[in-house]
């Protein structure tokens, strides 16, 4: 056989192998997936409920206008921090004041008459003991004249004499039991008239007391909303009254957050929160959940849903305080907040990235043969077909197999598994698009480097 031809039998049987090679290659690559992947591992998770909210001060207080009258001094200005007891408004009173004056007269006179009346109660009894002597006397006198005049030793007219006498002596001692009578209720119309003084001098009191405002505890004055010369009135009812001052004990300083209601039924009494405030930038501060609100919210109203008089789908919240432990001197009620409150701690779990959980139902779970048919050894029971299982795809010889979990708590970019994966397993975290659709038992093709648009985004 001449070269050439041998050349080009070499030549043909080149092309040939590698025309099969090719074939081969592209056919075992026609289904490959290019997936993204990570590692089961053991780490410390916490699980945070992030809430919005403002600074408020535990205890304040609005001090409203007890009296009708124009505020004639004002003691603080906005942000001076008083001591109990401390006035801090003043209102107009002239007329309360002549009023108490005038109460006061009237009980020191109402007194005096009561004191007139006990001494001439005192003497209407003296009188009372000797008219009651009086009479005992002249029954005495009498008597024995009755025996005298029996026996014929007095004459008719000594008789008649010592009948009178008594007779006269009864008459005082009536007489006298009558005047302590009127004494006693002279006496007790004093006692009547000293109460209704009293009682007067009381109310008027109270009147002239409300027109001076003193702190009823420490704080700080942290809304004056009125001026000197403005007159203010009392509130009454589907009408408030005027607002002088609002007054906060700032020893004390909550975050008050609302917290969604899908959350709330992870947070409790006394669970740890870290807190941001807006104007106290790259600062952390740290506090404890000292109260949970039991009625929900109205996220778009802020209405309770106790208050309100139709129901509604609207989102809803739950009001969450957090007391802080390090509030900084200069915070102020009002500013706005958020608070990460860690509703559950585990330490050295397995987990994996959240967004590798993914869920199929028992109809994709089904094994298939090679057409991507269901087997008709394994059949899926129609009413569980629709049933989602979570799980994750793990990588094992070069394939994605979908491994049933179950899962804990859930960390800002982890979550735990309890069961179905062990740590170093390779778990397939992306990209969403191909965990959506992807297949049990798809071969795959590993590619972690970070894609371009996010290179060029980085730099």
């Amino acid at each position: 056989m001449k070269t050439w031809k041998k050349i080009l039998i070499a030549v043909g049987a080149v092309l040939a192998l590698a025309i099969i090679v090719g074939v081969t290659v592209y056919q075992s690559r026609k289904n490959l997936v290019t997936v993204q992947t990570g590692k089961a591992q053991k780490q410390n998770l916490s699980s945070v409920v992030s809430a919005s909210g403002e600074i408020k001060p535990k205890t304040y207080v609005n001090i409203g206008a007890n009296a009708f009258g124009k505020i004639v001094k004002l003691h603080v200005k906005e942000g001076d921090r008083v001591k109990k007891g401390d006035v801090l408004a003043q209102l107009e009173n002239v007329q309360s004041t002549a009023d108490v004056n005038a109460n006061k007269a009237s009980l020191q006179a109402a007194e005096t008459d009561y004191v007139a009346a006990e001494a001439g109660l005192k003497t209407s009894r003296a009188d009372l003991n000797r008219a009651q002597s009086d009479a005992d006397h002249a029954r005495l006198d009498w008597e024995r004249a009755q025996g005298l005049y029996k026996n014929a030793l007095i004459a008719k007219q000594d008789y008649d004499t010592k009948k009178a006498a008594w007779e006269s002596a009864e008459a005082g001692l009536a007489q006298a039991r009558a005047r302590v009578e009127q004494a006693t209720a002279q006496r007790d119309s004093a006692q009547g008239h000293i109460s209704q003084n009293q009682a007067n001098l009381t109310r008027v009191s109270d009147v002239l007391q409300k027109t001076v405002y003193a702190a009823p505890y420490d704080g700080v004055i942290t809304n004056l909303p009125v001026r000197e010369g403005e007159t203010v009135v009392m509130g009454i009812q589907n009408a408030p009254g005027s607002t002088l001052m609002t007054l906060a004990d700032m020893s004390v300083i909550t975050a008050e957050v609302k917290v969604d209601e899908t959350d709330i039924v992870n947070v409790r009494m006394g669970q740890p929160a870290e807190i941001t405030i807006d104007a106290i930038p790259r600062k952390t501060f740290h506090g404890t959940v000292t109260e949970i609100g039991d009625n929900a919210i109205v996220r778009s109203t802020g209405v309770s849903t106790s208050q309100a008089t139709s129901t509604s789908e609207e989102a809803k919240d739950f009001k969450v305080v957090v007391t802080l432990t390090d509030p900084p001197e200069d915070l102020r009620p009002g500013l706005s907040t958020t608070a990460k409150i860690t509703t559950a701690t585990r330490s050295n779990v397995v987990s994996i990235p959240i967004q590798a959980l993914t869920v199929r139902t028992q109809a994709d779970l089904a094994p298939r043969d090679a057409k991507g048919s269901v087997q008709a050894a394994a059949p899926v029971d129609a009413a569980k077909a629709k049933e989602e299982v979570p799980g994750v795809f793990v990588i094992r010889n070069k394939k994605a197999e979908f491994v049933p979990v179950e899962t804990g708590i859930s960390g800002t970019t982890d979550i735990e598994v309890t069961h179905g994966v062990k740590e170093g397993d390779e778990i397939i975290t992306g990209s969403y698009k191909v965990l959506r659709t992807l297949k049990p038992g798809t071969s795959v093709k590993i590619d972690n480097t970070t894609p371009k648009k996010e290179e060029e985004e980085s730099s």
